[in-house]
């Protein structure tokens, strides 16, 4: 059985207010994409890699890819118009090539901080119960709205888990998901486990990471880069 990274890169980052995508945005002189990338390239289990990809930069990856050493990486594959689209055309392309056991690791992009063991855990409890959602406890007050300014009943934050990627199932258990999406009419979910939770599945939990954060805002990009700072001075002290 091998695990295939599936990248989703098709974003165009408006919140982020740069004039490039903000998967492509340089930090400390690497874009975040290939922070991202490394973690995939670098573990062990990870036999391939593909990415889905904003139009008009599939050439510019592939050059980072060769500049920086991703040798795992399959195929570049074109952006869909939203998130369900983009997803299905990366797990449409796998399928193409690897066998229905074959375990698909969906990852954003602009997640640069995935772990070691994060990817080892979603690899492990997919091959254990079929499917594996990263997660972390919430642990904020959580309030219910109606008019989206005020609000007069909480949730109880002890059942809620926020999630994260990667998510991970099979090559056969995704392809059958996306073609049974089409037929529901189910075509702009907002991700990989809300899609299965529609069509019934029993999804299972996988480590995540309050350092496993996803890059939408300045602020985000900011925290990135305390982040690495942060892992440059534990390298130097070891």
């Amino acid at each position: 059985m091998k695990n295939i990274a599936l990248i989703i890169a098709g974003g165009s980052g408006q919140r982020m207010h740069q004039d490039i995508p903000k998967q492509f945005i340089n930090v400390y002189d690497k874009p975040v994409i290939i922070y991202t990338l490394e973690a995939f390239q670098n573990h062990p289990c990870i036999d391939g890699i593909v990415v889905v990809c904003v139009e008009g930069w599939d050439q510019i990856l592939a050059a980072y890819c060769r500049t920086f050493g991703i040798t795992k990486l399959e195929n570049i594959v074109p952006g869909g118009a939203n998130g369900q689209d983009s997803i299905r055309g990366g797990v449409y392309d796998i399928a193409s090539r690897h066998e229905e056991e074959d375990l698909i690791l969906i990852h954003d992009a602009i997640r640069p901080m995935v772990s070691e063991e994060i990817i080892s855990d979603c690899i492990r409890v997919a091959g254990q119960y079929g499917n594996a959602i990263s997660v972390v406890q919430c642990t904020s007050a959580m309030l219910c709205t109606e008019d989206g300014s005020s609000s007069k009943m909480q949730i109880s934050r002890d059942n809620l888990k926020i999630t994260q990627t990667p998510q991970c199932a099979s090559v056969g258990t995704l392809v059958r998901a996306h073609e049974e999406a089409l037929k529901r009419g189910i075509t702009n979910t907002v991700a990989t486990c809300t899609l299965l939770i529609e069509l019934g599945h029993q999804l299972y939990f996988c480590l995540g990471s309050e350092k496993n954060i996803k890059l939408t805002s300045v602020a985000d990009l900011e925290i990135f880069e305390a982040l690495l700072n942060s892992r440059k001075a534990e390298w130097i002290r070891e």
